[in-house]
């Protein structure tokens, strides 16, 4: 309307003032850029969803300031000081809470299915069940597929899903299952197969895996780092290998490849700490050549008498994932908000735990299209409470820890669309 009515003044300037509607013409001109370039300010144009007052903190824009998040057509619209409420169609007072991007866990298991263990089994869990109520609107499952199953997966797992579902490829072809309970014929290794199944999904597959292998030869392990490196993607190494040292292993790492169960202290591998309570030396190499460190919790792969003397030293974790599957989550890790809730009563910052549930991870797997509140990415975001009490944490080898404070997640927000909303903040008030 605003450029319409300039134009029309332009004409009417024509026949009167050639200069008066030259100048209309530019102020015209003007209008236009603004509306291309600052549409939130365009009158008639509504809001789907207006989150008003939180603490946003968004790890990529190095915001961390009570702020107002604006959502339109499952995108974020506008992020600003004051977004006024009278263009929204639902607004939601997030005062006191998180904002932050929707948190992605990249180490999972979620090829559920009927079978005996992770592979389209009783052991993995559907990624809806857990996701959206510790407000990750991302999973990448860690390997439960080969190229050989992935198809299976995607259209059991992955196309359903309200969550969105990525996936590093095991170098084992039918996944997770081959290499666990039997040492795997190593002939059927595929490297090419592999780097096609990655090729055909780019934006499903983030990496290659290799993991919970018995055997001596690192054959498996050359073939996925080779896989990863054609497809430039990161290779996520879970390094429960009892023939593979943890020291040679991060030596065959590149930069930007993942390990998991970092800070776990279990007799099959040495851990990260030694026992004067010092990050030994090859883990901090690893470090500076850029290997990133996942937490990998689970059921056995997280510690305290690894994570605090590393986190005291300067080893934070790149992501938090937590090896969620049907047995993990009802032990000591219990859901991703738990886990980040341990580093924050052991001295994590808050900024930094959001920049390793979110953006961090994002950058990990090549996906900076998320773990992001830019304008005009998809709107996936988290609102999250810091819940003040006396609260117990519990790690894999069933010792416990005292915090005052954890998090809790009040909506989880994908695409636009509220997934979980924990006290009805966006339902209608019951009348009667």
């Amino acid at each position: 309307m605003v450029i319409i009515k300039i134009i029309q003044m332009k004409v009417t300037a024509n026949k009167n003032n050639s200069y008066s509607g030259i100048r209309c013409f530019r102020m015209g001109l003007i209008a236009l850029f603004a509306v291309l370039l600052f549409p939130q300010f365009v009158q008639g144009q509504e809001i789907d969803l207006l989150l008003k007052g939180g603490r946003v903190l968004d790890p990529r824009n190095n915001i961390d300031s009570k702020m107002d998040v604006a959502v339109k057509d499952g995108k974020i619209y506008h992020v600003a000081a004051e977004i006024p409420a009278s263009g929204a169609k639902k607004v939601l007072d997030v005062s006191g809470m998180l904002v932050s991007p929707g948190l992605i866990n990249i180490h999972t298991h979620v090829y559920a299915g009927s079978k005996p263990g992770f592979a389209d089994g009783q052991s993995s869990q559907l990624p809806d069940a857990f996701a959206p109520r510790s407000g990750i609107t991302t999973v990448v499952d860690a390997g439960t597929t080969g190229w050989r199953t992935y198809p299976d997966f995607k259209a059991k797992v992955v196309d359903p899903s309200l969550t969105r579902v990525l996936a590093f490829l095991n170098i084992f072809e039918t996944g997770f299952s081959s290499g666990s309970a039997i040492e795997p014929d190593l002939n059927t290794l595929d490297v090419q197969m592999t780097v096609d199944a990655i090729k055909k999904y780019p934006n499903l597959i983030v990496g290659t895996r290799i993991g919970h292998y018995k055997g001596k030869s690192w054959v498996p392990f050359d073939k996925a780092s080779e896989a990863a490196r054609i497809a430039e993607k990161p290779l996520f190494v879970e390094c429960h290998m009892p023939e593979y040292s943890l020291e040679d292993q991060l030596k065959r790492m590149r930069s930007g490849d993942i390990i998991t169960h970092s800070f776990e202290n279990v007799k099959e591998r040495m851990p990260i700490v030694d026992e004067q309570g010092k990050l030994r030396p090859f883990v901090l190499e690893a470090q500076n050549k850029g290997v990133l460190f996942d937490v990998g919790h689970g059921g056995v792969g997280f510690w305290f008498d690894q994570a605090i003397p590393a986190l005291k030293q300067g080893l934070l974790p790149n992501s938090f994932g937590t090896d969620e599957h049907r047995t993990s989550m009802n032990a000591g890790m219990k859901n991703m908000l738990n886990v980040m809730s341990k580093y924050l009563t052991i001295g994590m910052t808050i900024p930094d735990i959001i920049a390793s549930g979110s953006w961090k991870p994002a950058k990990s797997i090549k996906r900076e299209d998320l773990g992001n509140l830019s304008v005009g990415s998809v709107a996936d975001i988290a609102v999250i409470s810091i819940l003040n009490g006396k609260y117990g944490f519990v790690d894999s080898g069933g010792n416990r820890i005292e915090g005052d404070r954890k998090f809790e997640a009040e909506l989880t927000i994908r695409a636009g669309r509220i997934i979980w909303d924990l006290n009805g903040m966006s339902a209608t008030p019951y009348k009667k």
